[in-house]
């Protein structure tokens, strides 16, 4: 128990754990089988090259989310900047500030303009209200985000979508195995991405996917992620090398197998936490539509400063200390990340959800690895830290910076 500010590792006390404490620790489902999967591939030195194992990961993909198509690519971020090319997007986009700054990142490199549309505060996805306001002749495509898994207001976006003719993309990166309305995430839209990183629900080492239920989109994405080769000897489309290897294929199909499994333990750590921190006064922890499928991948708190007194930075600070990586995430927004801090300087005026809950959100650790005694003990030094609130303050005052 860390009873007094000077029980905190911060100020001297002992760490609470030995080892450091990841928000996501990957996940890696039946070693066994993923052995065996490892031997194949070796066996029949398939290696690249839309290999049996990276079929079987797009058919079970698709069979999941309720598509026609599903292509698998090298990673999310490629998946998006093909998704983006096959769409043929154009002039400007309009894109929530508050995500990871591959989404922008994928238009850029494009020398596509994204515009950074702010945030609704409960959703913490885009505002379809001020999605509209920036329209203009320029706009070619909305991309919403599916931010912790929580799915846009798609029938909003979708309506805006159609009355514009512009075209709509889902950057559906964390959102594998979550629903809206009853329907899995990836066949809304004109097409949808999921990244299957390391740190997700369903990892492919590295890896990603896009999926759509158009037939030609799909076979003009499949064509653009191998060079555009339709045969040895000929191209039909300009491509870039976007293929997923078997080796990445065969951790996929594992992880998929296990999936229902992961997202158990997900739900279980999300419950503990918010039984652990429910009477802290300013602490939220972001909530998910238990009546929709929800992997739970993030355990996410909104810390409101003006009650908790010690602010979401020290906190993470304090936990850091005692080898609780505990993170900011899409801190401090795209908008304020270069190159758009200099194309766009006053972005912000127009992004006033996004600047606030980007200074106050951050996740904490969860996955299968994290039991309900290191959560109890994750918890105890959070309500310890606002317990001991003035204190803490004082004491990091006084405390010498790199220290």
């Amino acid at each position: 128990m860390k009873k007094t500010a000077n029980d905190l590792a911060i100020f001297g006390g002992t760490p609470a754990f030995v080892e450091k404490l990841h928000v996501g620790r990957p996940n890696i489902g039946d070693r066994g089988r993923l052995l065996e999967r490892f031997n194949q591939i070796l066996d029949t030195r398939w290696l690249t090259n839309d290999g049996p194992f990276v079929r079987e990961f797009e058919q079970r993909v698709a069979d999941l989310v309720g598509v026609q198509h599903c292509i698998a690519m090298s990673n999310g971020t490629v998946a998006l900047e093909i998704a983006i090319r096959a769409l043929e997007m154009k002039g400007e986009v309009i894109v929530p500030s508050f995500t990871f700054i591959a989404t922008a990142h994928a238009l850029q490199w494009q020398g596509i303009t994204p515009i950074f549309c702010d945030i609704d505060p409960r959703t913490q996805t885009l505002d379809p209200d001020k999605v509209e306001s920036l329209i203009t002749p320029q706009t070619s495509a909305i991309i919403g985000v599916h931010t912790w898994g929580q799915p846009c207001d798609i029938d909003a976006l979708s309506e805006i979508a159609g009355r514009h003719g512009l075209k709509l993309l889902f950057d559906s990166a964390a959102a594998l195995g979550c629903s809206y309305k009853g329907r899995m995430i990836g066949g809304f839209g004109d097409a949808e991405m999921f990244s299957f990183h390391a740190t997700k629900i369903v990892n492919s080492l590295e890896g990603g996917a896009v999926v759509t239920n158009d037939p030609g989109l799909a076979r003009k994405v499949g064509l653009m992620r191998n060079f555009g080769f339709t045969g040895y000897d000929k191209t039909d489309h300009i491509g870039t090398n976007g293929k997923l290897n078997e080796v990445s294929a065969a951790m996929g199909l594992t992880n998929m197998e296990s999936l229902d499994e992961f997202v158990a333990a997900n739900r279980c750590n999300y419950q503990m936490y918010r039984k652990e921190l429910g009477g802290i006064e300013g602490v939220s922890l972001f909530p998910f539509n238990e009546e929709e499928s929800c992997n739970y991948q993030y355990v996410v708190l909104q810390i409101d400063e003006g009650k908790t007194i010690v602010t979401r930075d020290q906190l993470v600070e304090i936990l850091h200390a005692e080898n609780v990586l505990a993170r900011r995430y899409f801190y401090p927004g795209c908008h304020r990340m270069e190159p758009y801090k200099s194309l766009c300087p006053n972005a912000y005026v127009l992004l006033t959800e996004t600047e606030r809950v980007a200074a106050q959100v951050m996740t904490l650790p969860t996955g299968h690895v994290i039991t309900p005694e290191i959560i109890r003990v994750i918890c105890d030094i959070i309500g310890s830290a606002f317990e001991n609130a003035g204190e803490i303050r004082r004491m990091l005052a006084k405390k010498p910076v790199g220290q």
